[in-house]
């Protein structure tokens, strides 16, 4: 991945070269650039760093990873600002699970934004179907975990089995105090069943005999440990944007269908989850490819007393695009109705293409800058 770099892993109970106890002799054994892998193992190599750093500002020297949000954690104090480039890397993309990553011309995002968006919209292809994914139910129900993509169906469930074992009882015992493992886990379950709804945390204790403050310190455990994606509520009156609820993600929709116990894309195919599992795979899509632009859009979610709904509002340049997601082979006009209410709601401001993300076959133009796209848009 990364050429002529040296790769070290470092473990959370074997001091791998003294990291941990001798941090400065450790960095001075091995000469850069080197990549250092599951860096939360050993925060006392981040002061070492940002010296070095300092005394030689040269870019690319340290790459630093890991499977937990390192300025969330308690044990490390120093931030690193000004001197690290910080890179969010999710689940695969569908564009990267069909092998379509990497071009320009996929950034259909910024197209909404555009004067002549729609015109470029409507002229839009699908990425290809692959072999193992060939309808959208088998693609949901795969999710995007890199090591899915050669895995047969029927070994699926071991690696999510795997996975939360491992994520339980080594992840999160570092991120935070859990008390009952096995309550957390019928946690991060009932977490997957509330995806693409707004996180009450109240309802989450009360689910499981839990208080309100152990439900939100464990949905942040969630969010530290990148399980868990929160989009934030938009409203005209920003101090209303701060005490309303977020909208939350399960941040795989493979994970979260064998959390469900569904056992095979058929089954899914007639599971009430199947609505929320297809906006969990549009949103978060929409929110990997956003990184691809600069500045990346502002997300939020949009929802009116009167119950009207935009599941994904993108605000870049001053241009607000409302997006609705639908779970339909087929859609007309009135699927856009939560986008129309939030034009006529905030008449003053600046709007792009209203988007109807569905599962059609082609672009479907909606009239009054309105469009529908098929989900995997290329």
């Amino acid at each position: 991945m990364f050429p002529g770099a040296e790769h070290i892993v470092l473990d959370p109970v074997i001091d791998v070269g003294g990291a941990r106890s001798d941090p400065e002799l450790f960095l001075g054994q091995h000469r850069t650039p080197i990549v250092l892998d599951e860096i939360p193992h050993a925060p006392e190599l981040l002061p070492v760093i940002k010296r070095w750093i300092d005394r030689d500002p040269s870019p690319g020297r340290y790459l630093l990873t890991g499977s937990q949000n390192l300025m969330t954690l308690q044990s490390v104090s120093e931030s690193m600002a000004g001197r690290v480039a910080v890179l969010d890397l999710p689940f695969l993309s569908l564009a990267e699970r069909c092998g379509a990553a990497g071009s320009a011309d996929l950034v259909w995002l910024s197209d909404m934004f555009a004067d002549d968006g729609l015109e470029r919209l409507r002229i839009r292809g699908r990425l290809p179907r692959t072999p193992r994914e060939p309808t959208l139910h088998s693609r949901l129900w795969r999710g995007g975990f890199p090591r899915a993509l050669d895995l047969d169906d029927e070994v699926l469930p071991d690696l999510f089995e795997s996975y939360l074992r491992t994520y339980v009882e080594r992840d999160v015992r570092r991120l935070g105090a859990v008390e009952d493992q096995h309550v957390f886990s019928r946690f991060v379950a009932l977490c997957a069943a509330l995806t693409a709804q707004e996180a009450n945390h109240s309802q989450l204790g009360r689910n499981l005999g839990i208080s309100y403050q152990t439900a939100q310190r464990w949905r942040s455990l969630l969010v530290a440990s990148f399980q868990w994606v929160e989009v934030p509520s938009w409203h005209g009156n920003a101090m209303k944007r701060v005490s309303r609820r977020p909208k939350g993600y399960f941040a795989d929709t493979g994970f979260a269908a064998w959390l469900q116990r569904i056992s095979s894309p058929g089954a899914l195919g007639g599971h009430p989850l199947l609505g929320a599992l297809f906006e969990t795979q549009v949103a978060l899509d929409v929110l990997k490819l956003s990184l691809s632009l600069t500045p990346a859009p502002r997300a939020w979610y949009w929802r009116s007393h009167g119950g009207a709904e935009v599941d994904l509002l993108l605000v870049r340049d001053g241009i607000f695009v409302a997006l609705e997601v639908k779970s339909a082979a087929r859609v007309s006009r009135a699927d856009a109705r939560g986008i129309v209410a939030f034009r006529q709601t905030y008449p003053q401001l600046r709007h792009g293409v209203g988007v109807v993300m569905a599962a059609i076959e082609e672009p479907q133009v909606l009239g009054d800058n309105l469009i529908a796209l098929p989900y995997d848009i290329a």
